[in-house]
């Protein structure tokens, strides 16, 4: 199947030549491929507050953004050509989006966003961009057509709503229809236009800008941090610029920063909390009428367990990470909670009994289901 749908490249291959490095082009990857959803199924959906979603509409050379969730009349307001039904998370709500996701398991979890459904008429876009991600664009109904460029000059149009190119230089450019789909890497510039009716799946594989995990890392510190000595100066002496600050001052609040210090498990703890953690508006939904651990023991080892599909679970060499928490789990218990979270789920009679309280305890807060 990966041969297929990566034309003719073995899972390997293609991350040794292609995975961010240069985009691959795939004719009928997916020949197989039946559309997850209508038009009008996505409306549904970016009627929603469980998913994110966005209407952009082009008037000429301007953009206009709006966020969902949305109303039929909203819709019905739209003109025929030039806009576009963005909805994020699809696979939250949607098991079959999630089954999709799987053809993509040769790639870490912890890489994974989501994936992302766009609705197009003739003429709809979001204009030429980049992203900071890698990006699988796997067409389904309809066809578009896709420019992109090598162009390192990534300057944007001041003002716009959206990340627009200022200078698009396009280099290559495809027609795509149902079962195609194109691949491209972080920061190649593409713009992808329908040409008539169309829908678009994008799966997207985040990658944490270095700014924003060490900004996350120092929230993460805030209550972790080894660092108990308080600022002291017992050999103060009256000053005649009491708005200056002055040499032993900052020599002394130096010395506090130097002493601060974190350990490699603080890092590597906040690595699997954050990996894991979901997206703000994403929620879940505890068993209305939760059962005990007995009964819950005896559902689990007769009809199996599944992760919620907005459930990231992940585990390292010395614990789990669910939903941004951080779990120990007991030793006999890790290699079929390893299972569990490669598979996204557990057959019955599989669940470990040695873990069955964390199984409970991810059953009641909504994370597994029965």
């Amino acid at each position: 199947m990966h041969n297929a749908m990566l034309n003719g490249l073995t899972p390997a291959q293609f991350l040794r030549r292609h995975w961010q490095k240069k985009p691959l082009l795939t004719r009928a990857g997916l020949p197989q491929f039946a559309p997850l959803l209508t038009r009008g199924d996505l409306q549904d959906m970016a009627g929603s507050a469980d998913t994110e979603s966005r209407l952009i509409v082009r008037k000429g050379g301007r953009w206009q953004v709006t966020h969902g969730p949305f109303t039929r009349r909203d819709f019905a307001r739209l003109p025929a050509r030039n806009w576009t039904l963005l909805v994020q998370g699809v696979n939250h709500v949607l098991p079959e989006a999630a089954a999709l996701l799987e053809q993509f398991a040769f790639i870490p979890y912890a890489r994974l966003d989501d994936l992302m459904v766009s609705y197009a008429p003739p003429g709809g876009g979001v204009g030429p961009h980049f992203d900071s991600y890698d990006v699988f664009l796997l067409q389904g109904e309809g066809r578009r057509r896709w420019r992109i460029s090598s162009q390192r000059d990534l300057a944007l149009v001041p003002g716009a709503p959206l990340k627009i190119l200022s200078r698009f230089r396009a280099g290559r450019e495809w027609t795509l229809s149902a079962g195609d789909m194109l691949y491209l890497p972080p920061r190649c510039a593409h713009d992808g236009v329908a040409l008539d009716e169309c829908i678009t799946y994008s799966i997207g594989f985040r990658a944490p800008s270095a700014q924003d995990l060490c900004g996350r890392f120092l929230e993460f510190l805030h209550d972790r941090l080894d660092a108990p000595q308080l600022y002291s100066d017992p050999q103060l002496k009256p000053t005649r610029h009491p708005a200056h600050i002055d040499r032993q001052l900052i020599q002394g609040l130096l010395r506090l920063l130097d002493h601060a210090r974190w350990k490699r498990d603080d890092l590597l703890h906040f690595i699997g909390e954050d990996l894991s953690t979901p997206k703000p508006h994403v929620t879940y939904a505890p068993p209305h009428r939760a059962l005990s651990l007995p009964a819950f023991t005896k559902a689990a080892g007769s009809q199996g367990l599944r992760l919620a599909p907005q459930s990231i679970l992940l585990y390292d060499n010395t614990a789990f990470y669910i939903n941004g928490e951080r779990w120990s789990v007991p030793a006999r218990a890790r290699a079929r909670l390893r299972e569990f979270a490669d598979r996204r789920t557990l057959p019955p009679a599989a669940a470990p009994a040695a873990g069955m309280d964390v199984l409970h305890a991810w059953y009641r807060a909504g994370y597994a289901l029965l």
